[in-house]
């Protein structure tokens, strides 16, 4: 795969093979937010997936994680589910830890993360949601 040339249904079955880790950030504790649902629904179909909220100890019976360098292991998905303004700090540290699949929800994307995800060669879904990927 071109990095950041997700254009057709074989890339976005990369995204969701079932043997990738998830991450999602902006996972909370109010089932009514997208990050909830992304979460719930990764779960719901059997994924391997980790919360991450600074503010968060546990979602439902799963530890959250303040950030991905706490998680126990490396995903190999980030869902992002918060303001660009924030995504662009959590883009960077994906690129440090190796991490090279990013999901940016819809109201997650801006075209400064998804420029530092073709320089830097990070697979970038945007403009697509993984709720309606997933079923």
């Amino acid at each position: 795969m071109e990095p950041n040339k997700i254009e057709d249904i074989e890339d976005i079955e990369e995204f969701i093979n079932k043997k990738n880790i998830f991450a999602v950030i902006g996972v909370s504790q109010d089932t009514n937010k997208y990050g909830r649902k992304v979460f719930d629904d990764l779960k719901k179909y059997n994924y391997s997936v980790f919360p991450i909220n600074p503010k968060e100890e546990f979602i439902l019976n799963s530890k959250c994680y303040k950030n991905l360098k706490s998680l126990p292991v490396k995903p190999d998905v980030v869902s992002f589910v918060i303001p660009p303004a924030i995504g662009i700090h959590i883009i960077m540290e994906c690129k440090e830890l190796g991490i090279d699949k990013v999901w940016l929800q819809p109201g997650s994307e801006s075209e400064e993360i998804i420029e530092y995800c073709k320089d830097n060669k990070i697979g970038c879904l945007h403009h697509q949601c993984v709720l309606l990927n997933l079923k």
